[in-house]
């Protein structure tokens, strides 16, 4: 007999919608103020969970939804890393 194994969900910062975590992205801040994309979902940290949606992340960006989520300025590195995570998991 075979047990199901609950899957984490997480919330989207952006769009408020309950998601499995495999299939968003963590964006995290570290002690030192430094953010980063956090593709294995393990490094410590504040993290703030985002749809894998270009439009997610375009509306974060514009209504300044990480940096209020993660208290701290975002750069537009990190949008820019997001989207191109987004579009390279599109293409495969």
């Amino acid at each position: 007999m075979s047990t199901k194994r609950k899957v984490p969900l997480r919330k989207c910062v952006v769009t408020g919608e309950s998601l499995p975590k495999k299939s968003m992205i963590r964006i995290v801040r570290s002690k030192e103020g430094e953010v980063s994309v956090d593709v294995t979902g393990k490094k410590s940290g504040r993290g703030a969970y985002i749809s894998k949606s270009e439009e997610a992340v375009e509306l974060a960006r514009k209504k300044n939804i990480l940096e209020r989520q993660l208290e701290v300025k975002i750069p537009d590195e990190v949008y820019d890393e997001l989207i191109r995570l987004i579009r390279r998991e599109s293409i495969l």
